[in-house]
């Protein structure tokens, strides 16, 4: 049995390296760059360390660009973005090249596992047909297909892929077996075996939906809150001492599951004629924190007597989350864009970003974290609650402090 693992991202990069305990795994991406850090031991994504990477390289790991060195393998795991686009749509686009791409390679009683994030059916519906179209093969007769989603938490150093509970399953009973044997051999924290591969789908879906919409609810919140005088982080701690009250806290949702997923089950449920209202009135809620942030800051400059127009205005973080590098769909963004529509002037830092990355993907400088003149501005805003930000010396009274994540010990104002 040879594995290849489809995407060398957050989820696929850890994934190859637990296999490749036990088994011979090659690594696949179409980005060279990605693949010559990786050999040169640096992983960008900081989920593995140089040591990490070249204990995997002295097992079985193979990292490829070139999809003849696949063409042998049996097992396909595809691990792809699945991002949504300008109009809150799935983009399945990466998904549906690589399952061309392995759809090419394959040979009978090969079997193809997704692990990216989709929509109840997607897979049957909408990768098997490429499968077999491009492959020429019968799904279920010459080759086999299973869903398990991956449940990485980006910068999470306790709960890696081997100590995350796997959900599985396969397009037959017998193939849902040998699926969940497999992921049960370097899984540490167990397995699920799911029915079918829809419920696997579902379930994955569901999960970050749900956390989307009990955030929502503690943003409303603080919104609410916020009007009445009263601090939303001194309400939570006290509701958060009766034993089943979830401890959710208000801030805003970006990345690449909490503020995407939900769109996917959205548009399944709307394709069958169903119009989601949780689901849609949780993700309103959390795409308009940004606006409420900066809003905010700028009452309370004006409060302080500051001029608006021509302001300086430093926002703490850019990440999606704090202590990890991963800038996808990060809503600071939102924070920074509203600032500018007053006229600020925002500047933007953060020790765990890629600067080349933000310009790219946002347009954004980032300044030196090391040399900040935090005196300089206006206004501070820590968005992102970075280790680095927790002792920062922030004491000029004549500075609006907003604390987003609520780390500091005192500030003007925070969620």
């Amino acid at each position: 049995m040879k594995i290849a693992i489809i995407g060398l991202g957050y989820v696929g990069l850890p994934l190859a390296h637990a296999f490749s305990e036990k088994y011979s795994v090659v690594g696949f991406d179409i980005n060279q760059t990605r693949i010559d850090e990786l050999k040169s031991g640096y992983d960008r994504t900081l989920e593995l360390n140089s040591s990490q990477l070249q204990e995997a390289f002295e097992r079985d790991l193979y990292l490829t660009t070139s999809i003849d060195d696949i063409k042998d393998c049996t097992i396909f795991i595809i691990t792809v973005p699945t991002p949504i686009d300008h109009y809150k749509k799935p983009n399945l686009t990466p998904l549906l090249k690589a399952t061309e791409t392995v759809g090419k390679l394959l040979k009978r009683n090969d079997i193809v596992i997704y692990e990216s994030t989709v929509y109840p059916g997607c897979t049957e519906e909408d990768c098997v047909p490429i499968l077999e179209k491009t492959s020429g093969l019968k799904f279920n007769h010459d080759f086999f297909c299973g869903y398990s989603p991956e449940r990485i938490n980006p910068g999470d150093k306790e709960h890696t892929v081997t100590k995350i509970l796997k959900v599985t399953s396969g397009s037959t009973p017998e193939i849902g077996e040998r699926i969940n044997n497999l992921y049960a051999s370097v899984i540490t924290a167990g397995t699920h075996l799911a029915p079918t591969i829809k419920v696997a789908e579902a379930a994955k879906v569901i999960e970050n939906a749900q956390r989307d919409v009990n955030i929502s609810f503690v943003n409303e919140l603080a919104v609410m809150f916020d009007k009445m005088g009263i601090d939303t982080q001194d309400v939570l701690a006290a509701a958060g001492t009766k034993w089943n009250f979830l401890k959710f806290k208000p801030g805003l949702v970006g990345g690449h599951c909490i503020g995407v997923d939900p769109y996917y089950l959205v548009h399944k449920a709307e394709s069958i004629g169903y119009f989601p209202q949780v689901i849609l009135s949780g993700r309103r809620i959390n795409e308009n924190m940004g606006i409420f942030v900066a809003n905010k800051v700028i009452k309370l400059m004006i409060k302080k007597g500051l001029k608006i127009e021509g302001s300086k205005v430093l926002v703490l973080g850019i990440t999606f989350k704090e202590n990890c590098p991963d800038i996808r769909n990060s809503r600071v963004v939102d924070v920074v864009e509203e600032l500018r529509e007053f006229g600020c002037i925002v500047d933007i830092s953060d020790p765990w970003a890629n600067a080349k990355e933000v310009k790219e993907e946002y347009n954004f400088n980032l300044l030196d974290h090391q040399k900040l003149e935090l005196d300089a501005y206006d206004a501070i805003i820590l968005a992102v609650a970075h280790n680095e930000y927790k002792t920062i010396p922030l004491q000029n009274t004549n500075q609006v402090i907003f604390d987003i994540k609520g780390v500091l010990d005192k500030a003007d104002g925070r969620l």
